[in-house]
């Protein structure tokens, strides 16, 4: 973890723009992988709000910041809850263990308290 936690909001604007600067800069490497992710989250045997939430596992065992506050902010535009997230998030815990809870306690807990 970093010596200094990012704010959520701040985060999640410097990786949407980054992500935009990218799709702009290097369209040929982007586009295949925004059709990956945009095929990925479509709604198939789960809905897109599961599949969101499983992210946020992913996302807290990787232990990856902007990963963890972009799909927070997704599962919450979805209708996920507070309750739904972290569980989500706990889920990690099994293998990723007290370092994955750190994730949970402090970014995890902080991006939805900074993007409700």
């Amino acid at each position: 973890m970093s010596s200094k936690p990012k704010e959520p909001k701040e985060l999640l604007n410097k990786f949407l723009q980054g992500m935009k600067d990218l799709s702009s800069e290097k369209q040929a490497i982007f586009r295949p992988f925004d059709d990956l992710l945009k095929s990925i989250y479509n709604p198939g045997k789960l809905d897109e709000k599961t599949k969101v939430l499983i992210s946020i596992g992913i996302a807290v065992y990787n232990r990856s910041e902007a990963s963890i506050v972009y799909h927070v902010n997704q599962a919450l535009k979805l209708g996920a809850n507070e309750e739904e997230i972290i569980e989500a998030a706990l889920v990690a815990v099994s293998s990723g263990g007290v370092a994955s809870m750190s994730y949970c306690v402090t970014y995890v807990k902080d991006a939805i308290k900074a993007l409700q």
